[in-house]
């Protein structure tokens, strides 16, 4: 990334429209003066091609989301003429968007209706073990047919996303994956034109069937496979109408189980970065590019700008995330811009933002150095990936108490990079000379280039369990490259799991 400094209520369909309401002037009355006072810019019917549905409430309390989540195979659109009989939450891909406030109580009943076990990880949140979603350390499988109710607060404004931890790649591949929208009413940016976009791809036949998730066999899981069609809000090059120069607010997530996005707006476009995978940054900085990882996120301000009547293009450039990645291929068109014929907007600029956030002190932290590695088996010539030489099925734990800071230094020796993905818990990222990197952001994913080193520091604060961290690039995490945090537990009560 290169840098420029600086469902239906219980009570009935008209409940529903009348809470609808009633949520709308709260949070107008709540909301901050430049984010309550902001009006649209843009012409009517703009997003109509990229407005995400959402996740229907039928809890009339005010501060608790009640919602019901099914996954099922169901026939979705990707582009006209093109139809795929998908994994889906609610028969869309992607899943309905959760919306809720800071603080507010979250339940999902959860259905699955799938041939085979599911479950749904909340991506990014900081929540109990229990509702982590992983088998054999949070919860059991949902099985075909069976339900589970995910009940928690909370706790953090911010873009985060949610998707299965059973067949992790398969799953996510075949579409089940969803945006989770945490809300500040206190926050202030200010811009009332927004969007949430999840980049995503998928693997189908020219006549709409699903490849298979394990094309290419253990080669396959070494590269990471890549769909076919990207798509956009489940989408295929969807169209955007915009007034020339207006500001928009846009919300990233990277829900591609192995692709990075490295998002390109044209020449004299930035993106001005406000926030990242949880929540806004210590202040906001102009980049030319935005490079996201599988399962990172970002929060960025964007003006296009472009002559009225014409078109623009949202692109994802190549890039080089290892041995292979970027030989024989060109960009991808993301988004379609086309520029409204009304005059150019010429008002205030980009607002700038802000955070107040400390840094760990890291006086006294626990140091541990992991390994990003990969091993050919000599005998059958399959390959594994694995943490510190290790993979997950014979891994053992890092150790941790509560209260205790670690600083993890985790060094790349393999040919691809890796997005590394800590769950329940945020880090920061350090420099080369161990100083957090500024601006300060909290992470839950970091890209770990192939052949670098890369610093982080964590704080176990709370809630004891076993946490998992691993690759997001889904086949890796599967072909062995994902170990686990025990925290505050005893170390003869660790299981190693059997699969991912």
């Amino acid at each position: 990334m290169r840098r420029r400094c600086h469902g239906e209520s219980r009570l009935g369909p008209a409940w529903t429209t009348v809470r609808a309401v009633l949520t709308a002037l709260v949070a107008a009355a709540t909301m901050g003066p430049g984010a309550a006072g902001a009006q649209s810019l843009q012409p009517a019917g703009w997003d109509a091609d990229l407005r995400l549905a959402e996740a229907v409430d039928r809890n009339p309390d005010p501060d608790v989301v009640e919602v019901d989540f099914e996954a099922r195979v169901a026939k979705v659109e990707l582009a006209p003429g093109l139809q795929v009989d998908a994994w889906t939450y609610n028969g869309t891909i992607p899943g309905p968007m959760i919306r809720v406030k800071v603080g507010d109580r979250l339940i999902v009943h959860f259905t699955n209706n799938l041939p085979r076990p599911s479950t749904i990880h909340w991506h990014g949140l900081r929540i109990p073990i229990g509702m982590d979603g992983v088998p054999g350390y949070s919860q059991d499988p949902v099985q075909p047919g069976e339900t589970f109710t995910y009940d928690f607060v909370v706790p953090d404004a911010g873009i985060y996303w949610y998707h299965p931890h059973v067949m992790s790649a398969a799953q996510v591949g075949f579409g089940l994956y969803g945006a989770f929208l945490v809300e500040d009413p206190a926050e202030t940016v200010g811009i009332a034109d927004d969007l949430v976009l999840v980049l995503s791809d998928i693997d189908v036949t020219e006549d709409g069937k699903l490849l298979p998730a394990d094309t290419g066999g253990t080669v396959g899981m070494l590269f990471g496979r890549e769909g076919n069609q990207v798509l956009v809000n489940g989408r295929r090059l969807p169209e955007l109408v915009v007034r020339s120069g207006a500001p928009q607010r846009w919300r990233l997530v990277n829900a591609a189980k192995s692709r990075y996005f490295k998002l390109d707006l044209g020449e004299g476009n930035v993106f001005r970065k406000i926030g990242g995978d949880g929540g806004l940054t210590e202040y906001s900085e102009d980049h030319d590019f935005i490079v996201l990882g599988a399962g990172e996120r970002a929060d960025v301000l964007v003006t296009p700008t472009g002559d009225p009547g014409g078109e623009g293009l949202v692109r994802s450039l190549l890039h080089d995330r290892g041995y292979g990645s970027i030989f024989g291929r060109d960009f991808e068109s993301l988004v379609t811009i086309r520029f409204a014929d009304d005059p150019p907007y010429e008002g205030d600029p980009l607002p700038r933002t802000s955070r107040a956030m400390e840094p760990y002190e890291l006086d006294g932290a626990t140091e541990i150095d992991l390994e990003l590695t990969l091993q050919e088996d000599p005998h059958d010539q399959t390959f594994a990936y694995g943490i510190n030489h290790v993979p997950f099925w014979k891994a053992q734990p890092i150790l941790a108490g509560l209260g205790e800071t670690q600083v993890w230094t985790v060094t790349n020796s393999t040919a691809w990079s890796h997005p590394l993905h800590l769950h329940g818990f945020f880090f920061m990222v350090l420099d080369d000379a161990g100083d957090p990197v500024r601006p300060l952001e909290w992470k839950d994913t970091v890209d770990i280039p192939h052949e670098r080193t890369v610093r982080l520091a964590v704080r176990f604060d709370e809630r004891p369990g076993t946490w998992i961290f691993h690759c997001h690039i889904l086949d890796h995490a599967d072909g062995g490259l994902l170990s686990a945090v025990h925290l505050d537990l005893p170390p003869e009560d660790f299981r190693n799991l059997a699969e991912h």
